[in-house]
């Protein structure tokens, strides 16, 4: 560190003239130049917004960064600030380094009036900028103002205190997310690293190569892909009943309940029984039930004819089955099927010695098991209903447990898990984000203490498309249980990373909970209104500079920097980037003249097939391989005539 400088010193530029908390006014002397300033040998820029100043006070380096320059700057009512010229500057103070020691947040002490004020030279720069425990920093680019120095990141507080990446689109906020999440799934460096990110729109299905395992909707195991299970019986029963039937209340919602406790406390899950004494098992336990069997015996109480009425003795009472012509076989339906039972009329003759009541519940409203019914046979609707080894049989015994879930999940065999939440119906897709949010929170909440759990191993989440299920004014799932991570995970080991290029529509209590925010080119005023609001340090000058950040340039600001950062973010290598630039019209050429890919709007049409688009498309899978589905149905076929 420096001592405090002569007026002879080339990096001075003023003196301090007036201190009101955090800013401070700097007076620039009359002989800084107002262009270049040279330090041995160096060029620095004087008086450029989101650039650095150092104020020698004691022994003591007091840093801080211009966030106006001007007479705007000068201290007092803007209508007195022509008296006092233009040369000012505005600084806003973020930390000091002591002699000795390294760059610390915050300040002891504040500068005094006539303290001089310097540039910041790439040597201090360097100061400011080296991690204060290699270990625990990774490196996502290089400072933009002196690329030879790296942009470092404390890991423990950008996963634990949560985390924003913001941008407009085509800013290159994929591409940072990409990068970031790279340098923390480092295999050399953390070696039971785990991230969990859920992709809205399948962006990043190939990003990350073998550090990532992706689960989707109809995978493909060529792609190394695996099938999505979220199995119905590990939601609690307020979000079962949501995704599956809708609003329940009163009557029906008392009958489903006592019905979902019956069921749990027989459950075997994975085969062998719970363990559980029956008093400690409530509706939301994780113990696996059978949907279907629940949905015949609930359409049984609604819709079944019996042969008592409702003011007989009803202890006998039976359901009245339809019978198939003369043949003895009843049409009682099959659950498994989703078929129907079919039951008697109802007789009104008095004297009809074949008396058929209606059912004791007929008066029930039935709408809610009709959409369950839907639901059922909605094949997009099977990773929920018919999820697997985890698939619940009438005995309410399934193949595996949650723990091979869990394991699957976030299992240490690669760090980072992708959900392509992409083949996913839009009118549940809130309801599933909550509840894949609510078990993996839960899961390392209770097994916190456990060598798997959240202290011991935090787990990183990062939820694409934010703004799309985190909204201000939202009550639904995703919101309420990114809420509570939002607020509690810091504790439990569960951190939350936010992706969004409309910030100013997430709800402000989640996005003020992010320690750390990574903004890269905002233009609208809203947004960057909101993220200004939300940032940990009071840096709202600094801020302006957002809409004029070059693509994939990025200010980083927060708890994980020693001080903010303008960084340049790193690039992925090819292959290995999130499926989201742009769209050309007119592809480059390259230096051999040829055109870098084929595409746009400049190559000449031949063979135009729209086969193959459609086939995708009715896949709902655009890397899907054409004809792919017809050979393996001619596979199939030929070994079925072998066997015969």
């Amino acid at each position: 560190m420096h001592t405090k400088s002569s007026t002879s010193d080339p990096s001075r530029l003023g003196t301090v003239e007036d201190v009101n908390g955090s800013n401070i006014s700097v007076k620039l002397s009359d002989n800084a130049p107002s262009g270049l300033l040279f330090v041995n040998g160096e060029g620095y820029r004087v008086g450029q917004v989101g650039g650095f100043v150092r104020i020698p006070s004691g022994y003591v380096d007091l840093f801080g960064i211009v966030s106006e320059v001007g007479a705007g700057a000068a201290p007092g009512p803007p209508e007195l600030a022509p008296q006092y010229g233009n040369r000012w500057l505005r600084v806003e103070l973020v930390g000091e380094g002591r002699r000795g020691a390294k760059f610390e947040r915050g300040i002891s002490q504040y500068p005094s009036i006539g303290d001089p004020v310097h540039v910041v030279t790439e040597t201090d720069l360097k100061t400011v900028y080296s991690p204060c425990d290699e270990d625990s920093y990774v490196a996502v680019g290089r400072v933009a103002s002196a690329e030879s120095i790296r942009a470092h990141l404390d890991l423990n507080r950008l996963v634990s205190r949560h985390s924003a990446v913001v941008g407009s689109t085509g800013a290159g906020k994929s591409t940072a997310v990409a990068s970031l999440l790279a340098a923390v799934s480092d295999r050399e460096r953390f070696k039971s690293a785990r991230v969990v990110l859920l992709d809205l729109h399948g962006e990043y299905v190939k990003a990350f190569g073998n550090l990532a395992r992706v689960f989707r909707i109809g995978a493909d195991t060529e792609r190394s892909e695996r099938e999505l299970h979220v199995p119905f019986w590990a939601l609690t029963a307020e979000e079962f009943i949501s995704l599956s039937m809708g609003s329940v209340s009163g009557t029906p919602l008392t009958l489903l309940q006592e019905w979902l406790l019956s069921s749990k406390r027989t459950s075997k899950a994975g085969g062998v029984p719970h363990g559980l004494p029956d008093l400690t098992v409530t509706v939301d336990t994780p113990l696996p039930f059978s949907v279907h069997e629940l949905w015949y015996d609930m359409y049984c109480l609604h819709c079944g004819t019996h042969n008592v009425s409702k003011n007989q003795n009803q202890t006998n009472a039976t359901l009245t089955y339809l019978e198939e012509g003369s043949a003895p076989t009843k049409l009682i339906g099959d659950a498994d099927k989703v078929v129907r039972p079919k039951f008697r009329p109802l007789k009104s003759e008095k004297d009809d010695p074949d008396k058929v009541y209606a059912s004791l519940y007929g008066d029930l409203p039935r709408s809610h098991l009709d959409v369950l019914e839907s639901k059922l046979r909605d094949p997009r609707m099977q990773f929920l209903f018919n999820p697997g080894d985890w698939a619940v049989a009438k005995d309410g015994t399934t193949k595996a447990d949650l723990d091979s879930l869990l394991a699957a999940w976030i299992g240490a065999d690669v760090p980072i898990t992708v959900f392509d939440l992409s083949g996913i119906p839009a009118a549940v897709v809130d309801d599933l984000v909550g509840a894949v949010l609510r078990i993996l929170y839960d899961a390392v909440f209770w097994g916190r203490l456990k060598p798997e759990g959240g202290r011991k191993r935090p787990l990183l989440i990062v939820l694409e498309e934010a703004h799309l299920y985190l909204s201000t004014d939202s009550k639904r799932r995703a919101a309420t249980a990114a809420r509570r991570i939002a607020k509690e995970g810091r504790k439990y080991g569960a951190g939350l990373m936010l992706v969004s290029q409309r910030p100013s529509e997430i709800d402000a209590t989640i996005l003020s909970q992010c320690g750390t925010i990574v903004a890269l080119r905002l233009t609208n005023d809203k947004d960057r209104g909101q993220v200004t609001s939300c940032a940990s340090d009071n840096l709202k000058g600094l801020f302006s500079m957002l809409p004029i950040l070059r693509t994939g340039e990025a200010l980083i600001v927060g708890e994980a920097v020693n001080m903010p950062i303008r960084a340049i973010i790193d690039l992925p290598p090819e292959g290995q980037r999130p499926n989201s630039e742009d769209a050309l019209v007119v592809v480059p050429k390259g230096k051999d003249g040829k055109r870098k890919r084929s595409g746009g709007w400049t190559e000449e049409v031949k063979n135009e097939n729209y086969k193959p688009l459609v086939e995708v498309w009715r896949k709902q899978d655009p890397l899907a391989v054409q004809g792919a589905s017809e050979e393996k149905l001619n596979v199939e076929k030929k070994g079925q005539k072998e066997k015969i």
